[in-house]
């Protein structure tokens, strides 16, 4: 039997098949072995999901094969391009073009269709998620056939549905992207009293095109990062000092800061303290994509929150009081980012102004009381959990914080009335089929 394992390594399964199809065709003829056998589906990206949201004891799906760019449209700056292409790898073909993702994470691993399904996002105040670029999407549904839905339908719900539809509406096989000319950013790493830079969150989101900031439990200091458009040339640096930075300092040297964490969980707190330290002021102009992302070598799980904007703050300074009060040692810094309201059904920004706030826990050391606990703060504030990583939530829980709820349900049961894209990870957190909405016609 084949198995399965997401990037942290937390996520396991051991699928009755897995398919690799490389056409929309082969989608179909998967999907019809799938039906035969009385089998679920899901379909994997690359595993930048710490929930189990791929996992499959039916049929899982690799769209790996399904990598390659359809068609660009320079001067509109429409482009099309299989789903399973992942986002390094786009944004090297859409610079060759002269293009690019207005708005990207730190993480360019991640497939595109996995993106979007999860409502992946970078931070800026003005910037929606990835989910928000894309013009319209190619599903082939659970009978085999196959549906385009885009912006400019007459009747959008399909489209809005589909945008951030967490696997559960059947296999996206291609997506359209708007995508903007490209641009050269100059991203600024500077420490920042934090109290001051929670105090000024809003100004310092406001005046920034990308503005975010980490903080380490135990610790006073924001590491803030400014990324702003200029009209500059790229100067990439050069491969040994990407090297230096991107590989020793930002991932050996935390990782050996992390296992002497693990090893003596009572040194966490200085050892923050210590890192806070040794983080400097930095300035880079390149290419938006080299800018936006780095590398992740470090491995750990993640739960993140979007909660209303102007309650950011207020919830950062509540995660980092909990840590000392309940004793949780947590050797990764928290994460704070703003994204401007869309209107995909199950966007997490879903028609608000949004702050999204991360933690971490490095692999191998106990998650589950910490996350809990931060998870307690952001149901106060209506908080919707990134659908990619961990959360404690269920349909019950979900349903009262996203007011399209029922629409998404409803294209859901049309689309796939037998539910055959679903998993326990669906079942939970979306519920049955059908289950709280009328059929939509």
């Amino acid at each position: 039997m084949a198995s399965w394992r997401n990037w942290a390594g937390d996520q396991t399964c051991e699928p009755a098949v897995i398919e690799r199809p490389g056409s929309v065709g082969e989608i179909a003829q998967a999907l019809e072995r799938a039906a035969a056998a009385g089998r679920r589906v899901r379909v994997a990206g690359s595993g930048h999901s710490f929930t189990d949201a791929a996992c499959s004891d039916g049929t899982l799906l690799s769209l790996e094969r399904m990598n390659r760019v359809l068609d660009v449209d320079r001067g509109s700056g429409r482009v099309r391009v299989e789903a399973g292409i992942a986002l390094h790898a786009l944004n090297d073909q859409l610079a060759a073009h002269g293009l690019a993702f207005e708005n990207l994470g730190d993480i360019d691993a991640q497939t595109i269709a996995g993106a979007i399904s999860t409502a992946t996002h970078g931070t800026g105040a003005r910037l929606r998620n990835i989910s928000a670029q894309v013009e319209s999407l190619e599903l082939v549904l659970a009978d085999g056939s196959t549906l385009t839905c885009g912006a400019h339908d007459e009747h959008p719900d399909t489209y809005l549905a589909a945008r951030v539809g967490v696997g559960s509406l059947g296999a996206i096989a291609a997506v359209t992207l708007r995508c903007v000319p490209a641009f050269t950013l100059r991203g600024v790493d500077r420490p920042a009293p934090l109290e001051e830079t929670l105090e000024r969150l809003d100004e310092l989101g406001d005046a920034s095109d990308h503005f975010e900031l980490y903080v380490f439990p135990h610790a006073r200091t924001a590491l803030t990062r400014t990324n702003t458009r200029v009209e500059e040339a790229p100067r990439p640096r050069s491969r040994a000092a990407a090297y230096a930075q991107d590989v020793l300092l930002t991932n050996h040297a935390f990782h050996a800061f992390c296992l002497l964490g693990r090893a003596v969980p009572r040194a966490i707190p200085r050892i923050n303290r210590l890192v806070t330290r040794l983080a400097g002021t930095s300035v880079r102009v390149d290419r938006s994509d080299r800018i936006f992302a780095s590398p992740r070598l470090v491995r750990f799980t993640e739960m993140e929150y979007a909660i209303p904007r102007e309650r950011t703050a207020e919830a950062v300074r509540r995660v980092l009081a909990v840590v000392p009060q309940r004793g949780f040692r947590v050797p990764f810094p928290i994460e704070v980012r703003l994204v401007a309201p869309d209107d995909a059904f199950l966007s997490p920004a879903h028609e608000r102004p949004t702050g999204y706030v991360a933690v971490h826990m490095f692999r191998g050391m106990e998650w589950e009381p910490y996350f809990r606990a931060v998870e307690q703060i952001m149901d106060g504030y209506g908080g919707r959990p990134h659908w990619g990583k961990r959360h404690f939530q269920t349909a019950g829980t979900l349903r009262p914080r996203y007011p399209r709820w029922d629409d998404f349900q409803a294209v859901r049961a049309r689309l796939d009335p037998d539910g055959r894209f679903a998993n326990a990870y669906a079942d939970r957190v979306l519920g049955p089929v059908g289950a709280g909405a009328p059929v939509a016609g």
